[in-house]
Order: C-alpha cells, then structure tokens, then sequence
C-alpha cells in the first residue's frame, strides 16, 4: 500500500524556456497533473550546454551530450525523495550515437521508471533498437500516444503489451471566440486559411505544401496559407526558411502565402487553429509516433490534412481528416481541393474530429497519467522492476 504523502515524480526533459515541443510538451501536462493535486511533479533539464533561467520546478540540469551527467544523475536519484523517473523519450535530446547515453542512467537507477516514446521507428538500426529495447526492460511501463505504436512496440522492439499504455497527447481546454469572429480580428475575414505551426525544419515537408498552393490558388484565390512558427533552435541557419520564401516569389503567390516568424504562444497557436479552415501537416517522416500541432489541430476540431505517418494515420480515422502522399505535392492539392469545394464533408470531418479531441484534453489525459504513475510505484513495491 501507498502512504498517505504525495508521491514525488519527477520527469527527465527538455524544459522551458528551451525552445521544444518535448519541453512544452512536458510543461502542459504537469501543470495538468498538478493541479488535480494527487502527486509533487519536478523536472530534470535536459540541457544542451547553454545558460538557461529555468523554473523553480527544476531540481537537476544534465548536460545531454556529458555522458557521466548520466549516470551522476542515477546516483543523485537513488538517494533523493523521488519515488518514480519519468523519461521523455525524443531522438537528439539525449547524447551519444542515437542518444546512447541514456543507457547510463539505466544500468545505474535503482527507482522505478516509465518512459514515454515520442518517436518509434519502423525500421532501427541495432543501437536504435538496443536503446529502445532497454528502455522497455529497464521501465515498468512504457506510455505511446497510438495504437498503431503499440503493436510496433511489439513486433519490432518485442515489448510486453502488458507494459504498454496508449494515452492521448494532450489539448489545453479553452474558451475562444468563433472562427469568423477572428478572422474579422486579424483582419482575414475575406480568407479561406489553412494552416501549418511549429518549429520550421525540413523533415515538416513545406514546400511540398507551398507548391500545393500555387495549385489550389489558380481555382481559388481568396486561399491565404499561414506558416507559423520560428526555425527550430537546433538548425544553424535559416537556409530552409529562405528556400521556403524563394519559392513563394518563383511561384507568385506572395498573396496566398504568409509567414509569422515567431515562437508562438499557446493563445496564439489555439487563435491561429480556430480561425483555420483547414490544418495541414505535410511532414516527411513515416515514423513520427506524435505530433503536438496535430493533437491541437485534433482537439479544436479541423478539418485536417497530412501526410501518413503513424500518428496522422491514427489521427484522421473514421473520416477524420485527408491522407496525402508523402512528398507529393499533387496529392495534396487534390485533398485541399476536395475539402474546399465539398463544405459539407468538411463540416462532417470537424464534426468527427471534435469528437475524439474532447477525450484529449488535459485534465482528462493527466488523470490518466496519474493513475499509471500510481499502479506502477505499486507494482515495483511488491515485485520490483519487471
């Protein structure tokens, strides 16, 4: 049996104001927890040798590419009050040849972990799947946010499904005004929008939504695409950015297309999605297990389209949303027509989509968090780790 005192979680990240989706990622579902006031949430920065003014939530800082930070930390951990690790599992925040030196903080823990996989790929290489493999052994569970995950985990890593546990990525639950009373606000009243957020990096396949536009703007003109977002802090340059913009001129559509070159803010990202007619992910990677501007996009009821990487797969089900070929920028011109030329089937897909987007929000996916971190403190009390 528990005790009566919280129980100390702590959550091995990326943290604000590092500029990442895991960091926000992390950030948004801590709030969630604790404000059910069940469990004491702290934070381990995963940080990547600059200077940063973190939160008072963060107890420890590891330099991601030291290696004896690692297993340092599993030392510090062992004798602290921390009753469970959490481990956000991204490929690049973690040191060493496909983020190897998590292995040390593995091998050297001796409290319990859970892991959660933000990225599972369909085909690894042996490192890739040695990691992901002890990450499983090491953890009394593993949390994906798709099913479709859980069976790779399976077939390919040989997981336990009794280790496994689906949870929705989360969605901040807002009220927000109608989406022709901001666009009346930001001036788009006379736009139909679609959109794409996040950090800009060539594995998110713009361009192929950009010459999609160029498409889609000679039967429609009155189409404004907004590309929202700054470069992701890992690229050195804004090579891909000026790509982006020169093909804009090459194809004259500096009318229909607009770039906000900022990190954006929660408020501003939940505006931007609900003032959107369509959402748009064209990213390039089968393999990607999550996407929070999805989830988003999902939890303010889009009509949506993607490419089919796994989590997009999941996502748009059941009349969800369109799939487009992945670099195939025909395929998404096809599906942009479709959905503007056919006001019904949209209305149907945001119909469908809301559906599914309110079992995703916070307080709903940070109970069920809650109630995992909880049976599995349980579960190695009485048996230690499986």
């Amino acid at each position: 049996m528990l005790n009566s005192k919280l129980l100390n979680i702590a959550f091995l990240s990326t943290s604000p104001p590092r500029e990442c989706g895991i960091a926000t990622f992390t950030q948004d579902l801590i709030n969630a927890i604790d404000a059910n006031g069940v469990v004491d949430t702290n934070v381990i920065a995963v940080n990547n040798s600059k200077h940063r003014d973190y939160s008072s939530k963060v107890i420890y800082e590891i330099n991601q590419n030291n290696q004896k930070d690692y297993k340092e930390l599993a030392q510090k951990l062992n004798l602290s009050n921390i009753d469970l690790l959490v481990i956000e599992h991204e490929y690049g925040i973690y040191g060493g040849d496909n983020g190897e030196y998590i292995l040390d903080l593995l091998n050297n823990i001796d409290i319990p972990v859970i892991t959660t996989l933000h990225t599972i790929l369909t085909e690894p290489n042996d490192k890739q799947k040695l990691i992901i493999k002890t990450l499983a052994d090491k953890s009394v569970k593993i949390i994906t946010m798709a099913k479709n995950t859980s069976k790779l985990l399976q077939t390919i890593y040989g997981v336990s499904p009794y280790k496994i546990e689906v949870i929705h990525h989360g969605v901040p639950v807002k009220l927000v005004p109608t989406r022709q009373s901001l666009k009346k606000q930001f001036g788009y009243e006379d736009k139909q929008l679609i959109s794409t957020f996040g950090l800009l990096s060539p594995g998110k396949g713009i361009e192929y939504a950009i010459e999609a536009i160029s498409k889609i703007s000679t039967v429609n003109n009155n189409i404004l695409y907004l590309i929202l977002g700054r470069t992701h802090p890992d690229q050195k340059n804004e090579f891909y950015r000026e790509k982006l913009e020169a093909l804009v001129i090459k194809y004259h559509i500096e009318k229909n297309v607009k770039f906000i070159n900022k990190y954006l803010t929660k408020n501003e990202i939940i505006q931007y999605l609900q003032m959107s007619d369509i959402y748009m992910t064209p990213y390039l990677s089968k393999d990607q297990a999550v996407s929070g501007t999805l989830a988003y996009a999902v939890g303010y009821g889009r009509a949506i389209i993607s490419t089919p990487y796994l989590y997009a797969k999941e996502m748009l089900s059941e009349e969800r949303g369109l799939l487009a070929e992945f670099k195939n920028s025909d395929s998404l011109f096809k599906c942009l027509k479709y959905i503007l030329q056919n006001p019904e089937q949209k209305i149907r897909m945001e119909k469908n989509t809301i559906k599914l987007g309110k079992t995703m929000y916070w307080n709903i996916v940070a109970k069920h968090y809650t109630d995992v971190f909880l049976k599995a403190i349980m579960l190695h009390q009485e048996i230690g780790v499986v």
